[in-house]
Order: structure tokens, then C-alpha cells, then sequence
């Protein structure tokens, strides 16, 4: 279905509160007739993407609900690009994955499943609840979709509003299985009007732009201009001023290219949003972040909006030298504190 009926599904889900408290009422009163929204309702509407026997349950669900019915280390390995981890709390706890450190692949099912099976806004992180759903997808287990799905709609009328970030009276939440929604109540053959296009499918496009990792794209974590390391000091032995504005200066240049990558980041999520029908925010270009920026250089003599120097060799460590000495007889110090 490539359209929805934007009024069925508020009237859905304006309806679909229980009807009795402690009650797991899992219907709607729409048009006149109530419509089921329960596992074997949507198993059925689907067409019966998983048969189950008589008191049998799916793989993933009894491993959902053990305290160590996942590998947490696992799952890092099968989801994250090499060297990445979760995230995790101050104590150790593993929290979620940041979609900056999720392969291609996981980045596509994420996406998939924040828009299809458990809908959110929110598509920069997943958490470990998540992870854990994506790991028994991506490792072949057995998932009750409906029974998630059913659990996911039950859920919505009664979450809190997401405020809008500009009018707070308003609220930021999409509607979550709109073409869904609107499919079923056509096979109970309640008189619908589908007009609103929902989001366009998951092409290889859009993988490739959106889900594709920095590593895959060519990109290093590093920046190619990045100076090496500075030394450590020696925390016993003295400090002197060249050492010291060297340290400021490379200090600068990383916070720079730490500005530079956050505004890309940025800049691909407006990009992202737009694409996927919400409403964006502003986000200059690449080009108009570098010219209201006007970076002047890493190193004391380049010209106000000169791109970055190349990689460091022999000979761009002595012209820097130079100009450090050149900077250090400016300020009248010997090189000595």
C-alpha cells in the first residue's frame, strides 16, 4: 500500500484506549464497528508470516525476557563495524549502538525496523532492546512480528508526546503503522481514503547514502591533515613554552575538525529526515559551514579560509618550526619558561 488514510488512523488510535482498567482490551471502535488489532488478527492480515503450534512460542521471545538470554559481546561483533562497541554507562553497562559505529547492514535493518516493526523518530542510536531484535534477525531466530507489532500499538496511545523542538504545543511523534492500520480496516472493508504517500521503500540508493559506514565510503576517523600526536610530558620534568603553544595549536586543529565532522553529522540527518517525509531543520551546506567559519589555518600564517595543510612530512615540520620560532620572537619569549 503506498498510501494512508491519515483521519482512520487518528480515529484508531483516539480509540484504542482500553475499554476496562487491567484490561488488555487489544481492539478499536472506528466507523461504527470494533476492529482487533491483537497477534492473531495482524498474523492473519500479514498472511501468516510465522505458524506457531499450540502453546509454542517464537525463538526470540523467551530469550527477550532471561536476564542473560543474549551475548552482549555477540552482538557488538555481528553489529558493529570492527573496533566498535556499545556505548555504556559510567558503571560498564552496555546502553546502545551509535549508528555511526553499525555496519551497513545493521544500519539498513535498523532502519527497517524503526519504520515497519517498532516505529521511532529517533534513528541516530539503537538500544540494546533493539540490538538484541536485530541480532536474532541477522542470526536467523524465529520473531512473533505481529505479537511486536500488536505490543507496539497497544503501547502508542498512552506514550507521552514527543514536543516539538520549535511550537512545544504541538507534538514531533509520528504515527506509527499508518499503512497498517489503514490496510486492515480495508479488509474488514471499512470504507477508507487512502491520500497521504507514506515513506519511500529502502532502495540501494538509499543504503548507499544513508546507511553506508564512513570506513565503507573511503572516510578515516582521522582526518588526512590531522598532525601526529603530540608526546605525553613528563609529568616530573619542566614544560617549555614551545612545547606549550605546539599543544595549543594542535589543540585548535582538533577542535575544528571535531566542529567540522558534528555539522556533517547534522548536515546528513536533515538530509535523512527529509528524505523519510518529516519536516527538517536548517543545516547549512559544507560550503556555507566553511565560509560563516572562515577557519584561518591549523598553524599561525595561513590565510583566513585556507583549506587545511596537507598531510605532515620532513619538509612541512621544519616550515613549522620556522614558523613557530617566528611566532615565539613575536611574543618575546626565548623558548624557556
Amino acid at each position: 500500500m503506498a498510501k494512508f488514510d491519515p483521519d482512520i488512523v487518528l480515529e484508531f488510535y483516539a480509540n484504542a484506549w482500553p475499554t476496562q482498567e487491567g484490561v488488555r482490551d487489544m481492539r478499536s471502535w472506528v466507523r461504527g464497528q470494533w476492529i482487533p488489532f491483537d497477534a492473531d488478527a495482524l498474523i492473519q492480515f500479514l498472511g501468516y508470516p510465522l505458524v506457531l503450534e499450540e502453546g509454542q512460542e517464537c525463538e526470540y521471545g523467551p530469550r527477550r525476557n532471561r536476564a542473560n538470554g543474549f551475548d552482549e559481546e555477540a552482538i557488538a561483533q555481528l553489529l558493529c563495524i570492527p573496533g566498535q562497541d556499545f556505548a555504556q554507562t559510567a558503571a560498564g553497562r552496555r546502553v546502545r549502538i551509535m549508528r555511526t559505529n553499525m555496519t551497513t547492514l545493521t544500519q539498513t535493518w535498523m532502519m527497517l525496523l524503526l519504520s515497519n516493526i517498532l516505529p521511532s523518530d529517533h534513528n541516530s542510536e539503537l538500544p540494546l532492546p533493539k540490538c538484541q531484535l536485530v541480532y536474532a534477525i541477522l542470526t536467523r531466530m524465529s520473531v512473533h512480528v505481529a505479537q511486536l507489532i500488536a505490543d507496539a500499538i497497544y503501547l502508542f496511545p498512552g506514550m507521552p508526546p514527543t514536543r516539538h523542538p520549535i511550537d512545544p504545543d504541538k507534538s514531533n511523534r509520528a504515527l506509527g503503522f499508518s499503512a497498517l492500520i489503514t490496510g486492515l480496516y480495508q479488509s474488514f472493508e471499512v470504507p477508507v481514503t487512502p491520500s497521504k504517500v507514506i515513506r519511500p521503500p529502502i532502495t540501494r540508493a538509499f543504503k548507499e547514502k544513508y546507511c553506508t559506514t564512513r570506513q565503507a565510503q573511503g572516510g578515516n576517523p582521522q582526518a588526512p591533515d590531522a598532525p601526529p600526536p603530540p608526546p605525553q610530558a613528563d609529568p616530573a620534568g619542566s614544560f617549555d613554552m614551545e612545547q606549550y603553544l605546539r599543544h595549543l595549536v594542535r589543540q585548535q586543529a582538533a577542535n575544528h575538525r571535531a566542529h567540522v565532522q558534528t555539522h556533517d553529522c547534522l548536515y546528513q540527518f536533515s538530509l535523512s529526515l527529509q528524505s523519510q517525509g518529516f519536516a527538517s531543520f536548517p543545516c547549512p551546506t559544507l560550503d556555507q559551514f566553511r565560509a560563516e567559519v572562515a577557519w584561518p589555518g591549523d598553524w599561525p600564517k595561513a590565510q583566513a579560509g585556507e583549506a587545511p595543510a596537507e598531510a605532515l612530512g620532513e619538509a612541512n615540520e621544519a616550515r613549522m618550526d620556522e614558523e613557530m620560532t617566528d611566532l615565539l620572537d613575536f611574543l618575546g619569549g626565548s623558548g624557556a619558561t
